[in-house]
């Protein structure tokens, strides 16, 4: 099968503040309307808890936005999300993740340029591949994770890899297609 398995909903589908929501983040990412909105935006009440809960992580988290990208970007790599993967490259791009971190990010740990990314960040995203991996952290890597992150960012760290990682199955599974860039 090709092509979105929901289509995208129009403004009387999302309700007009799904529509308002849509076009809003539209201009923000400089796309047309996100279709993840606009198909989600069909589930209306699911949709609003839902945007509030990641807006709560991503732009409302605690953790520095860089660090935030850094996750989304590494975890939309790892399930092969496209669609997260372009709309967060763009996004970490303003949030100061650079052309080289991109590529320590896509290559992966096994990658020898991987043990260049300063502690704290290294802790992180160990952290997010052991949570893709083994959906856990052993001691160790819990240890390493609050050498750098009070309890709260821990507890975020934690939701914010396993909440891109449902994204992404959801994208995937509804085979939502890309947006377009905004003309003009």
């Amino acid at each position: 099968m090709s092509g979105a398995r929901i289509a995208p909903g129009s403004r009387k589908d999302v309700g007009l503040v799904g529509w308002v929501i849509s076009q809003g983040a539209g201009l923000v990412n400089r796309t047309t309307a996100p279709n993840l909105f606009l198909t989600l935006g069909r589930h209306r009440k699911l949709f609003r808890g839902w945007l509030r809960f990641a807006g709560r992580l991503m732009p409302g988290g605690t953790l520095p936005r860089r660090e935030t990208e850094l996750v989304i970007i590494r975890v939309a790599n790892l399930r092969s999300c496209a669609y997260e993967l372009d709309h967060h490259l763009e996004l970490g791009r303003r949030a100061g993740v650079t052309p080289d971190d991109v590529t320590r990010l896509l290559a992966g740990p096994s990658d020898e340029s991987w043990s260049g990314w300063p502690p704290r960040e290294r802790a992180l995203l160990d952290a997010v591949e052991a949570l893709h991996h083994r959906q856990d952290l052993t001691d160790g890597e819990w240890s390493a994770l609050r050498e750098h992150y009070d309890e709260r960012a821990a507890i975020e760290v934690c939701f914010l890899a396993g909440h891109y990682e449902m994204l992404a199955t959801v994208i995937e599974t509804l085979r939502i297609e890309p947006d377009r860039p905004r003309r003009g």
